[in-house]
């Protein structure tokens, strides 16, 4: 599938925010040990922002909003800092947006929006599915799981293990929980895993990291209204939602690159045919793949796998970004997801072979 934007990586080299200086260094990842690890002491904040970088490697701060300013440090991927405003800077590119942090400032798109919101663990699992189950979305910056049965399957896990990085499920992910415990900390976990497309890898995870997701968040919004379009702008980034002519939403996103295999295709009489509550997608060559977990709120608008669905690996909504997808925030995917058709049911959260809702991309 088409779903993975310019890489962690290329943003570095494109933004000339590499590796420099050595103020403020964060120590590197703690070896993955096989059990849960308790939820971090998260910076304080009502916003914070999640450093979308590899955990090995580091980003560079600055001492003003400029790829040209003096450095201010460097701090290393999933990094949780105070997000204390939006500014408008300068980079020799298009995306001038920069984030003020206590330590100095970052561009934005590599510093993922995130919060963290605690939740009380259920006492017992609701039956949604074919036994005790339901959907939750990550709610804090992340949490670190342990990998069910020791053995991995999917291609990224297995790098996670091999190279001892704990697993970890970020800000906005979306999965199927369908079992708790109770740890020797006396903590509740969760089992976590995913219904659709991913290679069977199963966890235990910190409950109080988890929102549980109801029928009633994912209803239908405006469902009389039959006169439905999604307008998505490639020139400007953006998407439009209109009821009979009407715009009732808008937010930036991020559609492919331009190339031949990224970008995001133009059409005038596209659907939407398939939906997901969550899904797995990877794809790509060997070096250049992409392998991406709980991926929420997938509505496909086209085939070859192109998708609107939440993103939770860049913050570059508003440029070209994905492999051909159009990638917004997880709050906007689940609007698109809820306000479009098909209506999709809470269990197994897939439908597919449908004409939905018109969806029309054009280039200006």
């Amino acid at each position: 599938m088409t779903a993975k934007p310019i890489s962690r990586r290329e943003f570095l080299q494109l933004g000339a925010l590499g590796v420099g200086a050595a103020a403020l260094r964060a120590p590197s990842a703690a070896p993955y040990t096989g059990t849960v690890a308790h939820l971090p002491q998260f910076a304080e904040g009502d916003r914070l922002g999640r450093v979308a970088e590899e955990m090995d490697k580091f980003i560079n701060l600055r001492t003003q909003p400029s790829s040209e300013a003096p450095l201010a440090g460097e701090v290393a991927g999933d990094t949780v800092l105070p997000w204390l405003r939006e500014v408008v800077g300068y980079t020799p590119y298009r995306n001038q947006r920069w984030v003020e942090t206590p330590q100095g400032y970052i561009w934005s798109p590599l510093l993922q929006p995130v919060r963290n919101i605690e939740h009380a663990p259920l006492d017992a699992l609701p039956d949604y599915g074919d036994g005790p189950g339901m959907w939750m979305q990550v709610t804090v910056p992340y949490v670190e799981a342990q990998l069910e049965g020791g053995l991995a399957r999917g291609f990224r896990v297995s790098y996670l293990v091999t190279n001892n990085f704990p697993i970890r499920f970020y800000y906005g992910q979306v999965m199927w929980v369908d079992g708790l415990r109770t740890n020797d900390a006396g903590e509740t976990e969760y089992h976590v895993r995913e219904l659709h497309g991913s290679r069977g890898d199963q966890f235990w995870a910190p409950a109080a990291g988890f929102k549980p997701i109801y029928p009633e968040d994912v209803s239908p919004i405006s469902p009389e209204v039959e006169d439905k379009q999604v307008v998505i702008n490639l020139a400007r980034q953006t998407m439009s939602c209109y009821e009979a002519g009407r715009e009732v939403f808008f937010c930036r996103v991020s559609t492919g690159r331009f190339g031949e295999e990224t970008e995001t295709p133009v059409g005038d009489y596209l659907r939407i045919f398939m939906k997901f509550m969550s899904t797995h997608m990877e794809g790509g060559a060997s070096g250049a793949g992409y392998d991406l977990s709980g991926i929420g709120w997938a509505t496909f608008i086209a085939t070859g796998g192109i998708a609107i669905h939440s993103t939770y690996w860049h913050n570059n909504f508003g440029e070209r970004t994905s492999a051909g997808c159009v990638n917004v925030t997880p709050e906007d995917a689940q609007f698109i997801y809820r306000w479009t058709s098909p209506e999709v049911p809470y269990y197994p959260g897939k439908e597919d072979q449908v004409a939905g809702t018109a969806v029309r991309v054009i280039e200006a």
